[in-house]
């Protein structure tokens, strides 16, 4: 049970201001009855005083309390509360008496009245304890509906965040609760027809350039031989990967495609990808004869490795290094390591598309790894990408076992 959770902050809020207003009514009923004692016995001590006849109530002023006397005036009685040498609560009066240098003096003891205010201190406290164990489960339990609601607010976020843009929170309801799920099913509905806007328009740029690309191709074929056919053929041949990448890319986000299983030996896919890249890289392989053996799609499989050594070419440093184990393939570059922003969003499984993570242009078309990524999801592959202290990009790929 978490002591944190919104529900026991609210019964904690609602049980501190119970207790506040406890002390507080407590404090006032204490304060009006112990006043209205205090009248009550002034009243009988002044109509003592005034009645009295009896001769050992006349004594001298200074055998007065001193407080009492200080309040003493010509031609009226005056009264004074105090404690005697035994610490007995007293209500005072007297009154002048003769020559001025006498008084009349009489004692009201105000012990049961002090004592029954303690009574009534005393039960006020009971009927707050019994008061609040009442109200702090009941504060718990109400507090209860609107967390309850709350977490399936954040369940729906979640699901949201990881890619269900399909999920709805229910909206039932007036309250702010509700506004949030309305503003979180609004946000959800927005993305995900800015994700549709997306997919489509990568599908049809991808569909549109097939025609003009295969006359380009064609045509390139066609030119004599010379150093500005050569740019020209390797300027349509990057057009063409991109064509491709697109085309994939479409046919990823459509999805319904199998991965075709089977057991793949993973140093040789790596090696059979960098033959055909022809790109360098430190292959080393950990564990025995270096045989390591995983069941998955290998083309699949060769694509994320291929789009991932092109990455740590393309934005990374020399030496690339690549480290093959059981069910995985670390991928390693000496470059200056993944943008922070851009890590985040990695680590999170996203990859926005056209984006390379460099300011500069001529870097790749930012595709790679949004391939890459969605080749893994079709797999049962996880991507973990990472900044090592040492210096530049690491991504490690895990195969289910």
């Amino acid at each position: 049970m978490n002591p944190a959770s919104l529900r026991w902050k609210i019964a904690a809020l609602v049980t501190l201001a119970c207790v506040v207003v406890a002390a507080v009514v407590g404090l006032l009923v204490h304060q009006a009855t112990w006043q209205r004692s205090l009248d009550i016995g002034e009243d009988q001590a002044l109509q003592a005083v005034e009645q009295s006849v009896d001769p050992s109530d006349v004594v001298s002023v200074g055998e007065l309390p001193a407080a009492l006397a200080a309040r003493l005036r010509p031609g009226g009685p005056a009264t004074w509360y105090g404690l005697d040498h035994r610490d007995e609560p007293w209500m005072w009066a007297a009154r002048p008496y003769g020559d001025g240098h006498r008084v009349v003096r009489v004692q009201i003891s105000m012990g049961s009245e002090l004592r029954g205010l303690y009574a009534l201190d005393r039960n006020m406290v009971k009927a707050a304890l019994l008061a609040l164990a009442g109200v702090v489960p009941l504060s718990v339990l109400a507090a209860e509906l609107p967390n309850r609601r709350l977490r399936r607010v954040a369940r729906t976020a979640r699901r949201i965040a990881d890619g269900d843009l399909d999920a709805r929170a229910d909206a039932g309801g007036r309250d702010e609760i509700a506004d949030i799920c309305a503003a979180l099913n609004s946000m959800a509905a927005s993305l995900q027809r800015r994700l549709l806007a997306e997919q489509r328009f990568t599908a049809d740029v991808a569909h549109d350039l097939r025609t003009p690309l295969m006359g380009l191709l064609t045509a390139g074929r066609l030119l004599p031989e010379g150093q500005a056919t050569d740019l020209v053929r390797d300027r349509i041949g990057v057009l063409r990967g991109l064509v491709d990448d697109l085309l994939e890319i479409s046919r990823l986000d459509a999805g319904g495609e199998q991965p075709d299983r089977q057991p793949v030996p993973l140093a040789d896919l790596v090696r059979e990808s960098l033959h055909r890249l022809g790109v360098p890289a430190d292959l080393r392989t950990v564990g025995e004869q270096g045989d390591a053996t995983a069941v998955t799609d290998p083309r699949r499989l060769e694509r994320i490795v291929a789009n991932l050594v092109l990455n740590a070419h393309a934005h990374g440093a020399a030496p690339v290094q690549i480290t093959v184990r059981s069910h995985e393939i670390v991928i390693r570059d000496h470059g200056p390591g993944f943008p922070p922003d851009l890590l985040a969003d990695l680590r999170d499984g996203q990859a926005q598309r056209f984006r390379t993570g460099r300011a500069e242009r001529g870097h790749g078309h930012g595709l790679g790894l949004t391939i890459a990524l969605g080749h893994a999801r079709v797999i049962g592959a996880a991507l973990r990408f990472a900044t090592p202290s040492g210096g530049g990009a690491s991504v490690t790929v895990t195969l289910p076992a």
